[in-house]
């Protein structure tokens, strides 16, 4: 199942919040023995405007209810000392599964990772680049160190790109993610977090 982590068209202290949340979710998720891969993140200045997880595991219904909803942090902006909000909502909203497409469709290439990290990068073939053969959708990943991990989460990301692409021939799905950064139920928050910690209180 699909979580996406959105600060709804908030501030950047809303983006601070969903950087935050997903470390939170994270560690959460381990305790949980709940699989996260992070497939997708819209990167701001301070944070994060939106993140993009899958999980597995035995808890990752029971995860995903207990997280879905409205978060929030109760704390004074770190970026502006004089404004007087103190209180910061994000969404965190569940997607249906990704219907399963047969892994024949798609065609994987292993190639050098490229950029900073150290002497492992461009020495292997571990980054993979998968595109999907019917509608030309491709993704490169590089986040792992083996090509077996790459292409996991490659795998993943093509299912996610392909639904992306068929939202955009009306699929409910979009109409939910388009929505989910617009709409958010604040003053009801099911996870609130408190102060500079990110201190959670409930």
């Amino acid at each position: 199942m699909l979580l996406q982590f959105s600060s709804a068209q908030g501030p950047e202290e809303c983006c601070i919040v969903v950087e935050k949340a997903l470390a939170c979710f994270f560690v959460e998720a381990k305790k949980h023995q709940v699989t996260v891969d992070l497939l997708d993140t819209v990167a701001s200045k301070h944070g994060l405007k939106s993140a993009l997880v899958s999980l597995e595991g035995h808890d990752a219904e029971k995860l995903a209810q207990l997280w879905s909803g409205t978060l929030q942090w109760q704390c004074p902006s770190p970026l502006r000392p004089n404004h007087k909000r103190k209180n910061w909502f994000i969404n965190v909203i569940r997607f249906s599964p990704i219907q399963a497409i047969e892994e024949s469709d798609i065609e994987f290439e292993f190639i050098k990772a490229q950029g900073p990290g150290g002497q492992h990068v461009n020495k292997t073939c571990s980054a993979v680049r998968a595109k999907h053969l019917a509608t030309g959708i491709s993704v490169k990943v590089q986040s792992e160190r083996s090509q077996h991990a790459n292409k996991k989460l490659a795998k993943q990301l093509i299912y996610w790109r392909l639904n992306e692409y068929q939202d955009q021939q009306a699929s409910e799905l979009n109409k939910q993610r388009h929505n989910a950064h617009y709409q958010i139920e604040r003053g009801n928050a099911n996870i609130i977090f408190s102060g500079q910690a990110f201190k959670r209180i409930n």
